[in-house]
Parts: structure tokens; sequence; C-alpha cells
């Protein structure tokens, strides 16, 4: 299986389509799945732009076109009725395949996501031709919760959205980064899968995100890693 991780550097408008578009069709004649991260058809710091450029499913049509020759895993900010949810979309053969609604809405320090976002309630795993997936984005990874529902869920493959921002910087290296790895170490390991991880870079306002998208294996190995701050599409086979 060919996977390409995509760590890009989302603007706060609806340009970044194009963008994702664009990266998708570079690549699909070489990938078999491509993944984004956690906002990335729309910047993290939305607030109140929510209003005017959370998106609706049926917008999405060309990427439903384009799941035809790759399956495409984004993350973007979906209207549902008169609620907006942080989600992550599984398109595949020309379809929404599936889609997971953040559960953890961070609402402390630099994050303010509960006050926009409304949570979503379910951890599923779903069927694609390369075998079981289940989703999460960002926080939902940081509750023991979660990690007790992945076990039961039992996927082949765990796809996790991030937009971590960059924070603990001491002679050792970035704390963040070090905490996230421990954490996608112990649930693939504790879950026998798969887990692709995907964090964007760029800044926002004042925050600056670090990148380090990666592949971790069932041993609790990083097989394969990006670098830290600079946007990156690479395809690696696993």
């Amino acid at each position: 299986m060919r996977i390409t991780l995509a760590q890009t550097s989302p603007r706060l408008n609806r340009s970044n389509l194009e963008e994702v578009a664009s990266i998708i069709d570079a690549h699909k004649d070489e990938s078999d799945l491509i993944v984004f991260g956690e906002l990335s058809l729309n910047g993290y710091l939305l607030q109140d732009k929510l209003y005017e450029d959370a998106w609706e499913i049926d917008e999405l049509t060309l990427l439903k076109e384009l799941s035809r020759d790759i399956d495409i895993v984004v993350g973007a900010a979906i209207r549902d009725g008169e609620s907006f949810r942080n989600t992550a979309l599984y398109f595949s053969n020309g379809r929404l395949l599936s889609k997971h609604y953040k559960v953890h809405l961070p609402n402390y320090g630099m994050f303010e996501e509960a006050r926009y976002f409304k949570a979503g309630t379910l951890f599923e795993s779903f069927l694609t031709q390369f075998g079981k997936v289940s989703m999460v984005v960002c926080e939902d990874l940081w509750h023991k919760d979660v990690h007790e529902k992945l076990i039961e869920e039992n996927p082949d493959y765990i796809l996790a959205l991030v937009a971590s921002p960059a924070r603990g910087f001491s002679d050792k290296g970035l704390d963040i980064e070090d905490k996230w790895y421990k954490i996608i170490k112990r649930v693939a390991a504790e879950c026998r899968a798969k887990l692709i991880f995907v964090n964007r870079v760029g800044f926002e306002d004042g925050l600056g995100f670090w990148g380090g998208s990666c592949i971790v294996d069932e041993d609790a190995n990083i097989a394969q890693k990006l670098p830290r701050y600079i946007k990156e599409v690479k395809t690696f086979k696993i």
C-alpha cells in the first residue's frame, strides 16, 4: 500500500480546496491513499469566519471525483444544520465513505474550539479497500477513553488528523513533539494497528505549527517521518 502524507500550511480562506485538489492530482498516480491534516480545507483559527467559510458536504464534489483515482482523507469545518463540526472526511470511489466529528474540543489556553464547534459523540470504524479504518482528530487522542474505544474497534489503520502548535522549546528538542509521539506509539501498539499522523505547518495569528507527520507501525516504531516546520508532501510504501 502507498500512503501520501500531505503536510500543508492551510490559509484562513476557501482557496485551500484548490491547493488540496492540485496536490491530490499531482500524486494520484503514485499513491493509494492521501491524508491531510486537521481543518486542512479551512485553516485553524476560524472563529467567526466559520459563518462564511464552513463547507457544506455538497460543495466538495471535486474531492468525490478525485477519489475515483485515490482515496482521500481531509480535515474540514463542516456546516451541520445550525452548528459547525470539526470533521475528518474519507472519500473513496467517487463518494464520501465516512466522516468523523471531533469529539474532544479543547477549550483552554490558546484553544477555544468548544466556543465555535459542536462536539461529536462517536468513534467508529469502517471498511475500505485496504482494511478497517478509524479516524480521530487531534485532541481526541489525548483521552484514555478514546484509546479504549479504538482497542474495541480493532482497526488496521488509525488516521490522526492534527493541528498542533509548537510549544515547549528546550535544548533537548520540542516538548509537544515528544508528548505526541509517546501517545501515538502507545495507541499503535495497543491496537496493533498502523497509525498515520498528519500535522500541519505554517503560522496563524502567532501560532506556529510544527509538522513532524509520520507513520507508526504496530510495534510502536516510527517507520517514516516528515521534517518539522516545512511544507512537504511525500509518498511512502508500507
